[in-house]
């Protein structure tokens, strides 16, 4: 839910997009929250420029920024035209600032936030994507990036150590920089009655660079759907591994949506390992109301202790953690919100009622 207003200039584009969805679930649909600043921090303004043959040989630019009140994010990225048979080449800058709240945030409100120590992370990459086209059901895309990492803090200047004066890089300086092969593959069969999707990614740091940091991540993702009569029932299984070289920052934070529901961003822990297991079943209930309840679970499987700094131990996150609850959805042709965001959550020993944002 937003205001967007589009603008041609010749063959280029301009798409201006203003999000204010998830304000406007918090402010109207939920509780007053304690702080006005954490409805503000939601929203979104979006800027994108696009032409389709900058050229005139059908190379694509695309220029993006999205800026929220405590984030930003910026992408350049020109796209070169190519057959049917052979990968999309892309040339992409992106600069990012991000509030670093999923491992060096502390839980708050019995986990079901995590709080920021005003610890930022600014990164700043460029490389060459390679897309290959679609074969069946499999998708595959390899890249490679050069990465500047720098943490700062709320005043924009870098800072080297959190709090308690624990290195934030993996370097210990102001600043890490990595070299990155990243392969992902994708496999998903959708039909009426189910579906099953699968999606792996390994990045390789590469030693090609002084000081350059050398690891290997894996993740991979695996979700399966099933419509039971009326009703659909979705199950899914994450699991990451990180082994080498490593930050905090690069550590696997479980909570938070998309991971543990009911948990803030990161507040369940951070590990070189993680498993997320999520299941959630839908009821219609109306014409364009549907309702769900669902469960997950998420455990660092005791690898915190590995993770530079214990950041995870000293903000005594518990390294597991379980949510479950219940939620309505609206659904309709222009817009799917959900518009009763309460869940019922389970916090490892206590249970309380709590606001959240929408399930999906």
């Amino acid at each position: 839910m937003g205001a967007q207003q589009s603008v041609n200039a010749g063959k280029a584009k301009v798409d201006m997009h203003l999000d204010l969805t998830h304000m406007l679930c918090e402010a109207l649909l939920l509780p007053p929250l304690r702080s006005s600043g954490v409805a503000l921090s939601h929203i979104v303004g979006r800027i994108s420029l696009k032409h389709p043959s900058l050229f005139g040989r059908s190379e694509k630019l695309d220029v993006i920024l999205d800026k929220g009140i405590n984030d930003s994010n910026v992408v350049v990225a020109f796209r070169r035209p190519r057959s049917e048979w052979l990968s999309q080449q892309s040339f992409v800058i992106q600069h990012s600032m991000t509030p670093e709240v999923a491992v060096h945030g502390f839980p708050a409100d019995n986990f079901t936030r995590s709080g920021s120590r005003g610890i930022n992370l600014s990164r700043l990459s460029f490389g060459l994507e390679l897309n290959e086209p679609a074969t069946s059901n499999w998708t595959s895309g390899t890249s490679v990036k050069f990465e500047h990492i720098r943490p700062v803090n709320n005043q924009g200047r870098s800072i080297a150590r959190d709090h308690d004066g624990f290195p934030l890089t993996c370097s210990g300086n102001l600043h890490d920089n990595m070299i990155i092969l990243k392969q992902e593959s994708g496999y998903a069969d959708v039909n009426d009655n189910s579906f099953l999707k699968v999606n792996f990614q390994m990045e390789q740091g590469l030693p090609l660079v002084p000081k350059s940091l050398t690891f290997n991540r894996v993740k991979c993702a695996v979700s399966k759907g099933i419509k039971l009569g009326p009703t659909f029932l979705v199950t899914s299984l994450t699991g990451g591994s990180i082994v080498g070289d490593m930050a905090p920052y690069q550590a696997f934070a479980i909570g938070g949506l998309g991971s543990v529901r009911g948990y803030g961003e990161g507040a369940v822990g951070s590990g070189r390992l993680c498993l997320v297991g999520n299941c959630e079943y839908t009821i219609p209930l109306a014409k364009h109301l549907e309702g769900s309840i669902f469960m997950d679970c998420g455990s660092d499987l005791g690898s915190a202790r590995h993770v530079p700094g214990n950041p995870a131990l000293r903000q005594g996150k518990p390294g597991f953690g379980i949510g479950f609850g219940y939620g309505l959805h609206f659904n309709t042709d222009l817009v799917a919100e959900q518009i009763v965001p309460i869940r019922y959550v389970l916090n490892c020993s206590k249970v309380r009622w709590t606001k959240s944002s929408p399930i999906r």
